[in-house]
């Protein structure tokens, strides 16, 4: 066996070996994200302790950007339909997020500044909007559309 030949069996056998869906940690932070549509497209950044964020798309031309600065923070997306897209920061610790949009068409921005906020977020139907900012500290909101 030559060694091109070996190389190219040992990388194939290590995508085999990968999972669909995949994680990854850095300074006890976690990132998962999944997509199964096309187009798909999602990216996030995090710096500090212990952050989780994650996503799923599951449709097509979904779009999600989530960065987290501080420690501790937690970011979960969902999708489902076409054309979604989702933006999240957080800047401090303790902050959760949320979203979750079924159809198509829906846009969510939710920015949060300070310590041991709350959003929320369910769009289900069709060209929904939500755009949420919260500074401080004890801050919750919910958002149900339709």
């Amino acid at each position: 066996m030559t060694f091109k030949t070996a190389l190219k069996t040992a990388a194939l056998s290590l995508m085999i070996a990968l999972p669909v869906a995949s994680a990854a940690t850095a300074g006890g932070s976690f990132v998962r994200i999944e997509q199964f549509g096309v187009n798909n497209g999602a990216g996030g950044a995090q710096t500090g302790w212990g952050n989780r964020l994650t996503v799923l798309q599951d449709g097509w031309s979904n779009t999600s950007i989530a960065t987290q600065d501080g420690n501790f923070n937690r970011t979960a997306v969902g999708q489902a339909g076409w054309h979604n897209s989702v933006g999240t920061s957080q800047t401090g610790n303790g902050n959760v997020s949320g979203v979750a949009q079924f159809g198509s068409h829906n846009d969510a921005t939710a920015d949060q500044f300070g310590s041991g906020n709350a959003v929320g977020v369910i769009q289900v139907g069709h060209g929904n909007s939500s755009s949420t900012a919260q500074y401080g500290s004890g801050n919750v909101a919910v958002i149900v559309q339709d």
